[in-house]
């Protein structure tokens, strides 16, 4: 339970202080567009993003159970936050992250850290395709510039989509593109960078620069604030409860996954090995720190943790150095920061559900087990065509059944009560 902060503490060095610092900033610089894009496709306000980077990212850091993991809000959430938003408005989506933040500690205290090792890797896979077309889709609109509103459906918003084509903006589709092209340029190019916001960055400028009839964050939601919201409590009552409880759930369920996930992921990355029980408590109370400030959900981030690492970030103290540098820009640049344009950050998420969804592993599904195949493709088509809840609730069941099936093939006298 001991988070790997108090740890690593005991024997810090000056050079491993000038590695994290380095790896932080880097670290924010990628999560500053990244968190305000997710926030933007979620159908929250851009600011709520950079809140949740800031004060998740802390905790997350100080508290969790690994060296290397970065916190913050992930475009595994978008869907689920999108339909939460959707259903019970804001406020019930902050209700529902401070009650799945609640929900983390206690699996936590019941130290419940190894049990996302039985979630079948189907799930996770189909899920995780299945999310990546989701958030593809949804931000066609900015990168075409296209007018909406478009409707949730999957089914429905193609055709819709469509019939808007006519309405393109030439110079929203450029930028768009532009700043995908860059991206993968300077990742391959200069891969320890962060080449995100420099895209970004540049292709914003021009928007500006050449007065383009692109929308920017300022002339959609305003400009953003430079400073923190004061925390409050979420309104609860014994009927709000229930009503968001199997929300909160779903959000507990992909918070823990996602961030031991990429605590796997890391510790592969660096040869160590981390805490899933501190880790699982550090999620919960980043997601009640985050509800209290009106963020969004919040888990360890892959892609994030990953550029922490290629950075250089050896403790906990460079997750921290991210969380503040995200604070001292919102303090210090936040009007600037209100000139990106959305169809950057439009090509930013693309990119994104294309690289979630690891198109370079298609082949090892395809030529897995069939009935792995099976499992991965009904969770997918069930996450695009229906809900996130009856897309994991299904694929775990039958996940379970394939497993118990599979066991008693390989050992026909093995009972449901044999040890």
């Amino acid at each position: 339970m001991t988070p790997k902060l108090f740890t690593t503490l005991k024997t810090y060095t000056r050079a491993e202080f000038g590695s994290d610092l380095f790896a932080g900033v880097t670290v924010a610089l990628v999560a500053l567009p990244l968190s305000i894009a997710i926030a933007i496709a979620s159908g929250a306000a851009p600011a709520v993003g950079f809140v949740t980077a800031i004060v998740a990212g802390f905790l997350i850091s100080a508290l969790g159970g690994s060296r290397v993991q970065i916190g913050g809000p992930t475009g595994a959430f978008i869907v689920v936050v999108a339909g939460v938003i959707a259903t019970h408005g804001y406020d019930g989506l902050v209700a529902a992250t401070f009650l799945a933040g609640i929900v983390l500690i206690i699996a936590g205290l019941f130290r419940a850290g190894q049990l996302v090792r039985h979630v079948p890797e189907a799930v996770i896979n189909g899920f995780t395709i299945g999310i990546g077309v989701i958030i593809g889709t949804s931000q066609l609109p900015d990168l075409f510039g296209l007018a909406g509103p478009f409707p949730a459906d999957f089914l429905e918003k193609i055709p819709a989509l469509f019939k808007a084509l006519p309405g393109l903006n030439p110079a929203s589709l450029a930028i768009g593109l532009a700043t995908m092209v860059l991206i993968t340029l300077l990742r391959r190019a200069f891969p320890r960078l962060p080449g995100l916001i420099v895209a970004v960055a540049l292709t914003s400028a021009a928007v500006a620069l050449f007065d383009l009839p692109v929308e920017t964050i300022r002339s959609r939601f305003g400009e953003l604030p430079q400073s923190l919201p004061a925390p409050h409590l979420p309104d609860l009552n014994l009927a709000t409860l229930r009503e968001l409880l199997p929300s909160a759930l779903v959000i507990a369920f992909l918070a823990g996954v996602e961030s031991l996930l990429s605590a796997m992921v890391a510790d592969r990355m660096i040869g160590g090995r981390h805490r899933s029980n501190a880790e699982l408590m550090a999620q919960g109370w980043a997601n009640i720190g985050s509800s209290l400030f009106g963020g969004l959900p919040a888990t360890g981030a892959i892609a994030r943790t990953a550029t922490n690492v290629r950075a250089g970030g050896k403790t906990p103290v460079a997750g921290i150095v991210h969380a503040l540098t995200l604070l001292a820009i919102m303090m210090l640049a936040a009007p600037l920061a209100s000139y990106l344009a959305l169809p950057a950050l439009s090509g930013l998420l693309l990119l994104t559900a294309w690289n979630m969804s690891e198109p370079h592993r298609w082949g090892e599904y395809l030529r897995g087990r069939r009935s792995d195949v099976a499992l991965l493709f009904i969770t997918l088509v069930l996450t695009v065509l229906t809900d996130l809840t009856v897309a994991i609730g299904t694929g775990i069941a039958l996940g379970l059944a394939l497993r118990l099936s599979r066991r008693g093939v390989e050992d026909p006298d093995w009972t449901p009560r044999d040890k």
